[in-house]
């Protein structure tokens, strides 16, 4: 199905965000999805998303949101939900971890997420996390801190990936639960075998090249879902040649 409209909650993921090295700064990627995906689906995308966001600071934004009836709504959060503060971790490091917002909060968080935007008459699509680089990330948080008592506090360094997968674990769960469709870019990501590529040197935003891979994964999700007659895709499909190889904009 095209929507008219698409409106996206989410974080530093769905706003964009690249580290830049070269410039030593967090940049907007000039190949972010939400650019992108006005300009192939022909219809109007408002990103509200904000880097450092948690569901939770998502769900004061779309308080204020009027609902637009038929819209589609990406909702993208997870990445800073299961944050720590490092500082603190560092610190302390035989208090129990804990993140920015607990599992049960995420949860509570997505439901609300999804059935505010269903009593607006609106569409729901829960966006996973992508998966972050254990050890470049651990390096990257660790800048300044005592690293070994953070390592200390964790056990092991991919305990950092486990911990954030259990993020992604409860919106697969909400999913299902709720019957609400899910784009599963977490794990599109981790079917590629140049998955370290992808990632920037902080190990938990995606650089140009995996927005890239994002962008390519939005848009064969949304060509497969198209089932107008009158859609770009189906146009697509009218106007090839015979001949021609159909791509996924063709299959329904």
């Amino acid at each position: 199905m095209i929507y008219s409209d698409i409106h996206i909650w989410g974080d530093s993921l769905a706003r964009g965000i690249v580290y830049s090295e070269e410039r030593g700064r967090y940049a907007i990627s000039s190949e972010r999805c939400a650019s992108k995906l006005g300009e192939a689906l022909h219809c109007k995308v408002e990103n509200h998303s904000s880097m450092g966001a948690t569901v939770l600071d998502g769900l004061r934004g779309l308080e204020r949101f009027t609902p637009i009836p038929g819209a589609l709504c990406a909702v993208e959060f997870g990445g800073n939900d299961c944050d720590l503060d490092w500082p603190n971790v560092a610190a302390h490091p035989e208090e129990a971890v804990r993140a920015k917002v607990s599992l049960e909060d995420y949860q509570a968080g997505l439901i609300q997420f999804v059935q505010t935007i269903r009593q607006g008459e609106m569409h729901p699509l829960l966006v996973t996390p992508l998966p972050l680089h254990a050890q470049r990330y651990y390096q990257w948080v660790t800048r300044g801190l005592d690293a070994d008592a953070v390592l200390k506090a964790l056990g092991d360094v991919n305990h950092i990936y486990r911990w954030q997968e259990r993020y992604t674990i409860v919106m697969r769960n909400v999913a299902r639960k709720l019957n609400c469709e899910l784009l599963d870019v977490r794990d599109v990501f981790l079917a590629r075998r140049d998955y370290e590529t992808l990632m920037c040197v902080d190990g938990i935003h995606p650089n140009d090249r995996g927005h890239q891979v994002l962008t390519e994964a939005v848009l064969d999700f949304a060509r497969s879902k198209s089932q107008l007659p009158d859609s770009p895709w189906a146009q697509e499909a009218n106007n090839a040649p015979s001949t021609a190889i159909p791509n996924i904009a063709c299959v329904h």
